[in-house]
């Protein structure tokens, strides 16, 4: 399943960067968020509650950040351990570029689930992982304090 996303936040890029790695304002925008720690230089550990419609887990995952190019990029990997539901892993490519004073954001990831997580069916997950994507990056403005606004989808073809 693939994900993904361009949006223009109205901060620099390096005030970006600093948020994208800062806990608070990650838990912030997060939706379901309950903790999430640097274990290491590279590695998160969070636990966070999800919304699947039907069902509501908790997860308990690891985070791990490679490909680092700071401020510019970044790949995050995670899986996710749902108990009795199953896994869930994915990454994610993170990049950030100038837009004038603002930050042109790139998001663009991929994830799976296993268990019973599967039998719920793609379109769910799919649904549910977007609209977090979508919702977190809109609360990760709002704890900047800088607007976030994302571009359309035909903007999206030819912007690379």
């Amino acid at each position: 399943m693939d994900f993904g996303g361009r949006y223009i936040i109205g901060a620099p890029r390096v005030a970006v960067w600093a948020a994208l790695n800062e806990t608070a304002m990650l838990k912030a925008a997060i939706p379901g968020c309950h903790r999430i720690d640097w274990t290491g230089p590279d590695t998160l550990e969070l636990e966070i509650k999800v919304n699947l419609g039907v069902v509501h887990p908790v997860f308990k995952g690891d985070l791990t950040l490679s490909n680092i190019v700071p401020a510019e990029r970044y790949t995050l990997s995670g899986k996710g351990r749902g108990g009795l539901l199953g896994l869930a892993e994915g990454a994610a490519d993170i990049v950030l570029s100038d837009h004038g004073e603002q930050t042109r954001l790139v998001f663009k990831a991929e994830g799976g689930a296993s268990g019973q997580l599967i039998k719920l069916g793609k379109a769910m997950i799919g649904n549910a992982a977007q609209k977090v994507i979508d919702g977190f990056f809109e609360r990760f403005g709002a704890a900047m304090g800088a607007s976030v606004t994302p571009l359309p989808a035909e903007a999206e073809q030819g912007a690379d």
